[in-house]
């Protein structure tokens, strides 16, 4: 079994080689396929040196597993999206799964996603930050936002998650070949979602821990993603 983890990359300077770290010790048999988002903070000089070097040439790097590393680049910033639809197509394991390059997700957590799958009872895991694990405190406002994105999702996925918009997403190979995605920002989470449900592929959730970040710390993420989120729930959700 070879899992393939997707990254995508934005502006991650400061945090990027240490997501990778933290990957490269999951121990599974894996690959990090890292997509460069048109990062202009030295994410992509980073990146481009780790494309010669391998994992090898990352300080403190411990590779556990086979390991193989696969660094794409866009040559505009276009998305997280158009990134991860990069990567996905670039992706050769039977599982694949979504790693943020922010460290607000905790590799450690990787095996208990993707377990359900391993077990053969699930095609998709998403890890939710709301269900009994650790999690940083940060904005209500997101929180009261997220629950009603994922409340309108579920209304019209048929699903019942607790948390649409999370990261970790993971998809045995054959689901992810299966959709025809379009989204290249933000709304990729809940079309993901949307086709997903629709195809009727067993979808599980998995407890997993969030440490979330201010926005002077690096946050993206904001109000014209959450109303993208609302129009790709209602295209895909009630009119695809």
């Amino acid at each position: 079994m070879l899992l393939s983890v997707v990254i995508p990359v934005y502006n991650e300077v400061r945090t990027v080689s240490e997501v990778l770290r933290r990957v490269s010790a999951v121990e599974l048999p894996k690959e990090l396929v890292v997509v460069d988002d048109g990062s202009t903070d030295g994410s992509r000089e980073l990146l481009r040196s780790l494309s010669e070097k391998g994992l090898q040439g990352l300080e403190g790097a411990r590779s556990a597993g086979e390991s193989r590393l696969k660094v794409l680049f866009q040559e505009r910033n276009r998305g997280k999206g158009a990134a991860l639809r990069a990567g996905f197509a670039e992706a050769a394991g039977d599982i694949v799964i979504v790693q943020d390059a922010d460290l607000e997700y905790d590799p450690r957590d990787i095996p208990r996603v993707i377990q359900p799958i391993l077990d053969g009872v699930a095609d998709v895991v998403f890890g939710t930050r709301f269900s009994g694990e650790t999690r940083r405190v940060l904005y209500f406002s997101h929180a009261v936002v997220n629950r009603a994105l994922t409340t309108l999702s579920n209304l019209t996925s048929g699903l019942n998650l607790s948390d649409m918009e999370t990261c970790y997403k993971a998809f045995r190979a054959e689901v992810l070949r299966s959709l025809t995605l379009e989204e290249n920002r933000f709304g990729i989470e809940p079309e993901l979602t949307a086709k997903v449900g629709k195809a009727g592929w067993r979808v599980y959730e998995v407890p997993i821990r969030y440490h979330g970040r201010t926005y002077e710390e690096g946050k993206k993420i904001g109000w014209k993603d959450g109303v993208r989120a609302l129009y790709a729930i209602a295209k895909y959700g009630l009119f695809r």
